[in-house]
């Protein structure tokens, strides 16, 4: 894979094969963008899990001190007055059955979250194959199945995250902008790590987080210590 002079210049500040603390990993990354825009900063978070056991499975969702960086887009399945309780909250788009086959159809994907009250699940379980493998599809695990919609659209425009296992057994997350302090992206990690580590499954054995790497959108890997992470 070839490689941009502007990427090759920010690898040469990472030393491979060390093990980063914290605070001079995280000032490591935000040397490392060099992009014209502010790059979003990303963790992955290799586990000791194995996705293919149903007890094994990690998926959740924690409220990052300092918010992504991103303005995010909230669509809200109700109906009744809870249609006017997300309007209120600062929902983005809300409807009901009509908005089916404007998503299927038309393909209309202007929103980042999905949020559903429970009684609309047999009409958004209609979109699985659209929301599904874009990971927009709600879940009770994630508290975008719920009553209380105005929470759920409060908590997802103040920062709220979602994390789960992809296929490899590694989680993928933001934990904010390159534009943000070296302090607030180490408390958005914490934020997001002590969650993780919180919801280890019991069936997982030795040692759970194999890896932690931070890096920005355009940018190289830095690899911090993952022992720091479990304690």
């Amino acid at each position: 894979m070839k490689r941009g002079k502007k990427y090759i210049e920010a690898a040469k500040l990472v030393d491979r094969t060390q093990l980063y603390e914290v605070a001079d990993g995280v000032a490591l990354v935000k040397k490392t963008a060099g992009a014209k825009f502010d790059e979003t900063v990303e963790v992955h978070i290799r586990t000791g899990c194995d996705g293919r056991h149903a007890d094994q499975q990690i998926r959740g969702a924690v409220v990052l001190p300092h918010g992504t960086g991103k303005t995010v887009r909230v669509l809200v399945f109700a109906k009744g007055a809870k249609l006017d309780e997300a309007l209120a909250a600062g929902a983005d788009h809300v409807g009901g059955e009509e908005l089916i086959p404007r998503i299927q159809k038309d393909g209309w994907l202007d929103f980042d979250v999905v949020v559903a009250t429970p009684d609309m699940m047999g009409v958004v379980g209609r979109l699985g194959r659209v929301l599904g493998p874009k990971g927009l599809m709600p879940n009770p695990k994630a508290g975008t199945v719920t009553m209380d919609v105005t929470k759920a659209i409060k908590e997802i425009k103040a920062g709220k995250i979602e994390y789960r296992l992809d296929k490899t057994n590694i989680i993928h997350c933001p934990v904010g902008k390159a534009s943000f302090t070296e302090e607030q992206l180490a408390e958005n990690l914490k934020a997001l790590t002590d969650a993780v580590v919180k919801a280890k499954p019991a069936a997982v054995k030795g040692q759970f987080l194999k890896s932690v790497t931070l890096a920005t959108t355009m940018g190289p890997g830095v690899k911090l210590n993952p022992i720091k992470f479990q304690n």
